[in-house]
């Protein structure tokens, strides 16, 4: 039988400014390299990374709560000009973010 994978918390944030900055900027470049480059990509960039900055600056480390608070107040983002929705934006942050911290996204280790 399978363990569940324990969950993932990230280091107390000191500067959640400028970890939503670095977020941002990565999160554009994988938004402009999956597709194509469209102007609402900066938008959806800036929105997921106000959301992230907010969530850290209350103190959350969850990486599950984290991706739940992109997927719930990303849907009020519009879309329709874009490729993507909610789930794919917060699955990047997720990956983006594991990806920093060195943990590799298959197996949680």
């Amino acid at each position: 039988m399978t363990e569940a994978i324990p969950p993932i918390t990230l280091p107390p944030s000191h500067n959640p400014h400028l970890e939503g900055e670095w977020l941002q900027d990565r999160l554009l470049r994988w938004l402009d390299r999956e597709f194509l480059p469209e102007i609402v990509n900066q938008k959806i960039a800036q929105r997921a990374a106000q959301i992230f900055v907010r969530q850290r600056m209350e103190g959350e480390n969850d990486l599950g709560s984290l991706v739940i608070a992109i997927v719930t107040e990303m849907q009020a983002f519009d879309f329709s000009k874009s490729f993507y929705g909610e789930f794919a934006i917060a699955n990047a942050v997720s990956d983006l973010l594991l990806d920093s911290l060195g943990i590799d996204r298959c197996c949680g280790q």
